[in-house]
């Protein structure tokens, strides 16, 4: 691949919060390279890392020490957060959460209906789209947050957790939202999981222990249509 397709390069990245006594290292010289088109799952019990090195990748936090270079992103619209967490305006309906990353960078209202309707069907969600997020289920949410990135457009999608919180079933069909939003806007994919299962459906896994990023390990045969259970 040609450097045009590097999108994140991390260099020896390393991740502490607090100082002396009470410093916390949560993560330990990374080196990772993201490419567009990778489908990568980081793995790892909770508290080993995988979301800090998740949030160094998308710039919500700054490595304490190491370098962190996007050479392939041009700025946050490029890149695409799915959260385990509820992460939908309460006050905003189906519609108007999945918009908003686009009403923020400043695209009228009036030409956000096509992509937005566009990406809610994608992820099967077309039906809420004049619903609140108290009115619709976890799963529901969950892929309403996958049809926002969708409707994004971005370059990178990081997706922390993103089933951690669903039965299998819903699981699965929120990590099929991922995979079409990636397929189809040509997007890398990177998924944090402590789910062997979930990690199974992605090409590459890279595992986490202590805060140190493991060497890689390729898929033997990823499966897009495969269950979680």
């Amino acid at each position: 691949m040609s450097s045009a397709d590097l999108l994140v390069s991390c260099r020896d990245v390393a991740l502490t919060f607090g100082r002396g006594t009470n410093a916390v290292v949560a993560v330990h010289g990374a080196d990772l390279d993201v490419r567009s088109g990778d489908r990568l799952a980081v793995v790892g019990p909770s508290g080993s890392g995988k979301s800090s090195l998740l949030h160094l990748l998308a710039g919500l936090e700054r490595p304490t020490s190491g370098t962190i270079t996007r050479p392939g992103l041009h700025g946050p619209r490029d890149i695409g957060l799915v959260f385990q967490a509820d992460s939908l305006i309460p006050a905003l309906d189906v519609t108007e959460n999945t918009a908003l990353p686009l009403v923020l960078a400043g695209q009228p209202e009036t030409e956000t209906s096509r992509p937005v309707a566009e990406a809610l069907g994608v992820v099967g969600a077309a039906e809420l789209a004049d619903r609140l997020p108290d009115e619709i289920s976890g799963g529901q949410a969950q892929r309403v947050a996958v049809a926002r990135v969708l409707a994004q457009a971005p370059r990178l999608i990081l997706a922390d957790e993103p089933t951690g919180r669903l039965d299998h079933t819903t699981g699965a069909r929120v990590l099929d939202a991922l995979l079409a939003a990636a397929d189809r806007t040509g997007a890398a994919l990177v998924v944090t999981t402590h789910d062997p299962a979930v990690a199974a459906r992605l090409t590459v896994r890279r595992a986490m222990r202590d805060g140190r990023l493991l060497a890689p390990a390729a898929a033997d045969a990823p499966d897009p249509r495969g269950s979680l259970s």
